[in-house]
């Protein structure tokens, strides 16, 4: 592969119809093992697309409400003042805009905390700016959907996301969950980059502790099913209304402007619940990324231009956010910021200094 990249798959939908579906490479180096349309991948962040569907749906059977209080669902939540406690909503975590740092205690996410004790350390802290005003863009918070959706439905946040979208969508090799990405046969293994290039490494279980944001696993073949819901192709399963409230502008994200990938092209950029917006010449993307230990996951769709495209990479590189980003620039006939090199015999090295990170330089840490 480009950039000597393990392996990968990618689907591009037109109208309706997927158009094109690849595996490339290998699942994992060392193994004659191909990738192919069913190889599984952990999607990292993208996962907070689907929690935000889910939660959409729970919205629209009146099992709960956006502007419900979040101490209502999970009555031990404190910030440091009241009024912040007291206040803060679905809308809020679901839309990124708690108004706090960005990243807030994702290390204790990343040193296996369990939740509980993650959640009582957010009563030293109180948000940057009032509710609702500023975005921080958050993993902890945004996974407090999952008690939310739990009680109010009064399920399990797994068996609720099979019986909703899943099963209904025919995502046959989708989960969710460190064991049950394991469990699957035919799954990718992940990559990190060392000064010898890149090296298989174990799947580290920690962000399955936050399964809103990050704990679904799924083929390329199932992400294509995914984005047909996306774009209106099973209404009985996921209406239009669902679609509308998820993609609906709710906060602006200027942070996403100096993107290296897309700040040549992006116009402006905002977050709905659970997938950014962006305008690229006047046209609108709803897209999202997710990294995670030694995986890549790229989804994006245009309704104007009736167009998806997903990409699926088992290494920890910034190679798809530049392939997509050149992509949707060229569909939008705007200049891209990163040339993609073409030519397969062409080696490009990358560095420590490219491979991506969900989080920002400023992640409140504790020790």
């Amino acid at each position: 592969m480009e950039n000597n990249i393990p392996g990968g798959a990618y689907a591009i939908i037109r109208d309706g119809q997927v158009i094109a579906m690849e595996g490339v490479g290998v699942r994992a180096l060392g193994s004659k093992e191909m990738v192919d349309k069913n190889t599984v991948f952990r999607l990292a962040s993208v996962s907070k697309t689907f929690a935000a569907g889910l939660a959409a749906q729970m919205v629209e059977e009146n099992k709960f409400s956006w502007n419900d209080k979040i101490i209502d669902y999970v009555p031990e939540f404190r910030f440091k003042s009241k009024k912040y406690s007291s206040n803060l909503t679905v809308d809020h975590i679901m839309s990124q805009s708690s108004s706090l740092v960005h990243n807030a205690y994702d290390n204790l996410i990343e040193a296996n905390y369990p939740m509980p004790k993650i959640i009582d350390k957010f009563k030293d802290i109180d948000p940057m700016c009032d509710l609702g005003k500023c975005y921080g863009y958050q993993n902890v918070l945004y996974s407090l959907i999952q008690p939310v959706i739990e009680r109010s439905a009064k399920s399990s946040y797994i068996d609720l996301m099979h019986n909703h979208i899943f099963d209904p969508l025919e995502m046959e090799r989708s989960s969710l969950g460190y064991e049950a990405f394991l469990e699957t046969p035919n799954h990718a293994a992940p990559h990190v980059l060392t000064r010898k290039g890149w090296v298989k490494t174990k799947v580290k279980p920690s962000y399955y502790n936050v399964l809103p944001a990050a704990g679904v696993n799924a083929s390329v073949e199932d992400m294509s099913k995914w984005m047909l819901a996306q774009m209106g192709s099973f209404p009985e399963t996921y209406s239009s209304d669902v679609i509308k409230m998820v993609t609906e502008k709710r906060i602006r994200t200027l942070k996403e402007m100096g993107k290296r990938s897309w700040r040549s092209v992006l116009k402006n950029a905002h977050y709905g619940y659970g997938w950014r917006i962006y305008d690229i010449g006047g046209g609108e993307l709803i897209y999202h990324g997710g990294s995670v230990a030694g995986f890549r996951s790229e989804v994006a769709y245009s309704m104007e231009k009736g167009l998806a495209l997903v990409i699926l990479l088992n290494a920890e590189t910034r190679m798809g956010s530049e392939l997509n980003s050149s992509f949707w620039s060229k569909v939008f006939k705007e200049k891209p910021q990163t040339k993609i090199t073409t030519n397969s015999q062409k080696k490009v090295k990358i560095n420590r200094s490219i491979v991506p990170r969900d989080k920002p330089a400023s992640i409140l840490t504790f020790k």
